[in-house]
């Protein structure tokens, strides 16, 4: 697995598309979050980060995807995808390295994000005026949200050799993801119905671990539905034994 991880991240950094996901992400959000006066902070007269951890996840609708891409779909398009098959490699060494490498990406694409946090400290009158708790919870949430969404786009790249079709099929699916029991809870008449379905979406676990309080029940969730999808991804690529 440790080979593959370094492998698949190495090929990210000799290619342009590590550092155009980055630069795109770190641009929007500053954009978003010191310039732009709807969303901007000094605008708002509040020391917090709402429009970061806000807009993050839809910014990751479509960044995320962008790296898992080709993560099996170029495999199966160049024609190597047997050759990595044939390696001594299960694969879960496999698939584990290659959303590792993802994972990891994403990070250090939030990595530079810590800048904003200690400004805004500064910025709190008095100095300090922040909720710490609220935004380490929700770096974790974002985190953890990435982690779901690499697992989707892994999933999409591995049904298909087409990188744009990988792509659109992991945007779509990390959208209905995050937002699409919302959506659908919305048009449940019945209360308890719809708050139940409500909590089998992203979005109610993020906001949860946004709050600032870490429930063992929101990890829980968040590392079944990533443990699921990678197995969707396994199963897909067992299907050349069938």
């Amino acid at each position: 697995m440790v080979q593959v991880l370094f492998k698949e991240f190495n090929s990210f950094l000799n290619s342009l598309i590590a550092y155009i996901v980055i630069g795109v992400f770190l641009t929007g959000i500053g954009l978003l979050m010191w310039v732009f006066p709807e969303t901007a902070v000094p605008d708002s007269g509040y020391a917090q980060m709402d429009t970061l951890f806000t807009l993050g996840p839809f910014v990751f609708i479509f960044l995320v995807p962008a790296i898992t891409m080709r993560s099996f779909a170029e495999e199966k398009k160049g024609g190597t995808m047997e050759l990595l098959l044939t390696k001594p490699l299960s694969d879960w060494q496999i698939l584990l390295g290659k959303f590792f490498a993802c994972f990891i990406l994403v990070l250090f694409a939030l990595v530079p994000t810590i800048l904003y946090y200690f400004s805004i400290y500064q910025l709190g009158n008095p100095v300090g005026n922040i909720d710490t708790p609220g935004i380490m919870g929700s770096y974790i949430g974002l985190a953890l949200l990435a982690a779901v969404f690499c697992a989707a786009g892994i999933f999409a790249s591995s049904i298909t050799p087409n990188q744009i079709i990988a792509f659109i099929v992991a945007a779509f699916l990390c959208f209905i993801l995050f937002t699409g029991f919302d959506s659908l809870s919305a048009l449940i008449a019945t209360a308890d119905n719809a708050f139940l379905v409500k909590q089998l979406g992203l979005n109610f676990h993020y906001e949860s671990m946004s709050k600032g309080l870490i429930d063992s029940r929101d990890i829980l969730y968040f590392l079944s539905v990533i443990f699921l999808l990678l197995s969707c991804t396994r199963l897909t690529l067992g299907s050349r034994q069938w």
